[in-house]
């Protein structure tokens, strides 16, 4: 049998597929912890249904934040960015790259945890997703038709490397938080809590000025649910925009054929709706095939790291100064519209709120500064993580352009840091790439 035709076959049929690779996995990890065949067929059937899922809502997002760019450039006067390509179209070509990286830098992260002795596993499930994904892209913008293995298993180092390595960088604040060091912080929003713990201290006194001494409006508890503040921050910016194009000397075109058939104060609305729900739809699809990928990985992860402790999500700190944690929000949230208006009055470049990304890490640089430096750390934490995320879109949204410039938009702060890594090495790395 012609192997080109066999290769060709695999490469269609399965490493194309990622739904199916990533339910693959997940029946591989089920059944070496000896799962029973109903668990296993149900646990790689949601896997491969959240991945379908993911997709859906990625394209429901692109539609919105290309109506947001092309509004909001049209009220300042700025040129969308434009792109070659999308993140919903790398997925369908590159996918299985990342599904690859993703397990290959979890078996990575297990040997150096082995070698090393450090402390804590990564079980932040859908950041050990979308870490693969900006990987993969930073990878194949900077070296166009890699190998897909050789990008697989240099992503699988870089992923292993990061996963092992930003617990215990950031366990020594961590451990001001907790007291104790029974629980790990795996969050790629550790760039920006990292400054606010190493600068909070100079702006405030934990003691004197903690945050959970102070009360907050009840009011602000609406921004608690994100997607309702997603959807009303998205709104009201669109209709601002839309209405300064439409009453301006802008060119209306872009708001009326954007709207089409409905008046453009409804249509401004129904697209931040939209928009949020593209963002929820995407979120619960990687919740529901991770539901199954975690529970395999931590049953390999406890056979070769017996006593290690976990390192978590960001929500783990929040109890410990859930008004930090607002503060940090808001603070992050000014900060970027502050942004976005400045870099849209200079003409530089139409950047998106990304809400989410507003809220996580700007709540976890909160309670990072407020434990190092009170109200006014929290203050500074927040506003840390809305710059980085504000400046690293502008920058990131044209510089994925070829590959998935979405990307930008969803990123943490972290994401920016492995970009701006992964690309120049990618580049001196071109002919082991084939590239």
């Amino acid at each position: 049998m012609d192997i080109n035709a066999i290769a060709t076959f695999l490469l269609n049929n399965l490493f194309n597929q990622v739904a199916l690779l990533v339910g693959i996995f997940v029946a591989i990890g089920l059944l070496a912890q000896g799962k029973g065949a109903r668990l296993t067929i149900e646990g790689t059937v949601r896997a491969a249904l959240g991945y379908v899922i993911l997709g859906v809502g990625i394209d429901v997002f692109i539609g919105g934040l290309i109506a947001f760019q092309n509004v909001v450039g049209a009220a300042f006067g700025i040129t969308p960015p434009t792109s070659t390509n999308t993140l919903s179209g790398f997925l369908q070509t590159s996918g299985s790259a990342v599904a690859l990286i993703m397990a290959g830098g979890y078996l990575v992260h297990l040997i150096l945890g082995r070698i090393l002795r450090t402390k804590f596993v990564y079980l932040t499930g859908h950041l050990m997703y979308w870490i693969s994904v900006v990987i993969a892209v930073s990878v194949y913008q900077s070296v166009p038709g890699a190998n897909a293995v050789q990008v697989a298993l240099f992503g699988s180092v870089i992923a292993g490397v990061y996963w092992t390595v930003q617990p215990a960088i950031m366990q020594r604040f961590m451990k001001k938080i907790t007291g104790n060091n029974d629980v790990g912080f795996a969050h790629t929003s550790s760039l920006a809590c990292y400054l606010a713990s190493i600068f909070g201290k100079y702006v405030g006194d934990p003691k004197k000025e903690n945050a959970e001494s102070m009360k907050l409006p009840g009011w602000l508890g609406i921004f608690k649910d994100i997607n309702v503040s997603t959807s009303l921050v998205i709104s009201l910016i669109l209709l601002a925009s839309a209405a300064a194009v439409v009453i301006g000397p802008a060119d209306d075109a872009v708001v009326t054929g954007a709207a089409g058939s409905l008046a453009w104060p409804v249509w401004a609305v129904v697209t931040g709706l939209k928009f949020a729900a593209g963002i929820a739809v995407l979120l619960y699809g990687v919740r529901l095939f991770l539901a199954e990928v975690v529970p395999a990985f931590k049953g390999i992860s406890d056979r070769v790291l017996p006593g290690a402790k976990p390192a978590l999500d960001v929500p783990v700190v929040f109890s410990y100064a859930p008004t930090a944690v607002m503060i940090g929000f808001l603070s992050s949230t000014v900060v970027f519209l502050a942004f976005m208006l400045g870099f849209g009055a200079a003409g530089v470049a139409a950047i998106i709120p990304p809400m989410i990304m507003l809220f996580f890490p700007g709540g976890g640089a909160g309670v990072f500064g407020n434990a190092v430096g009170g109200w006014k750390g929290a203050v500074l934490g927040g506003a840390i993580n809305g710059a980085i995320l504000a400046v690293g879109q502008a920058l990131f949204y044209p510089a994925l352009s070829g590959t998935a410039p979405e990307v930008a938009t969803l990123a943490d702060p972290d994401w920016y840091l492995i970009s701006a890594i992964v690309m120049p090495i990618a580049d001196l790395l071109k002919s082991f790439f084939g590239g």
